[in-house]
């Protein structure tokens, strides 16, 4: 299955891990490291997580208070968000259409 990212969950991943990094050496890459575990989460069995809204779902990440929001496909996992737990809870949804 083909993973794929919004140009704007990529920023946010990006975003978050410089910030972790900056404030603890290291850190930085445990939060990819989790990411890429929700991920691969994902991957093996997609419609496993709960649905969000419509036919979008979410892996909450450990240690960090982040989920990734995907879209699942049948040959594709669409990332449309790596979320703050804090953040509006909608906000991510006028990037889909």
């Amino acid at each position: 299955m083909k993973i794929t990212f919004r140009p704007e969950a990529e920023a946010e991943l990006f975003e978050a891990q410089a910030w972790y990094e900056q404030h603890s050496p290291g850190l930085g890459f445990e939060f990819a490291r989790a990411v890429d575990g929700a991920i691969a989460k994902a991957l093996r069995d997609p419609l496993a997580y709960s649905r969000i809204a419509d036919d979008f779902r979410h892996v909450v990440l450990r240690r960090f208070p982040y989920s990734v929001i995907y879209l699942p496909g049948a040959d594709e996992l669409l990332v449309v968000a790596c979320f703050h737990h804090r953040r509006q809870p909608d906000s991510w949804q006028g990037r889909v259409s």
